[in-house]
């Protein structure tokens, strides 16, 4: 019989939130304020290594607070996936193949607006 305890959390999901939290917030949080931001029983400890695997990864940057430091995130949230998509792009040397690939299994909707956008019509 397993506990709620054992039970793990879906990968990257604690960052997700975390990313949230800060994005809702509009302001800088250390890691006690965002503890009570997500309201979910984390532990202090736990909050601040996820900022701090954040802030590592540069997806945070951090400014000093009292002892501490209060985190905010660098980007936007079209901004990190935008990033996510160069990271997974650069982890492969043929890139014209992962693109051709992209682009095929694009939505008629996605591949209007990416063709729009690389006509130079922006948004």
């Amino acid at each position: 019989m397993t506990d709620a305890k054992d039970e793990r959390r879906p990968a990257g999901e604690l960052e997700a939130a975390v990313m949230a939290a800060l994005w809702a917030a509009g302001v800088p949080l250390t890691a006690g304020r965002l503890q009570n931001e997500l309201g979910f029983g984390l532990a202090r400890t736990t909050v601040a290594t996820i900022l701090t695997r954040l802030h590592e990864k540069g997806v945070v940057s951090r400014e000093r607070q009292g002892r501490g430091f209060a985190y905010f995130p660098v980007q936007d949230a079209p901004g990190l996936t935008a990033r996510r998509m160069h990271t997974e792009l650069d982890r492969d040397d043929d890139r014209e193949t992962v693109l051709a690939r992209f682009v095929a299994q694009l939505n008629p909707g996605d591949e209007r607006v990416l063709r729009q956008l690389l006509d130079g019509d922006e948004r």
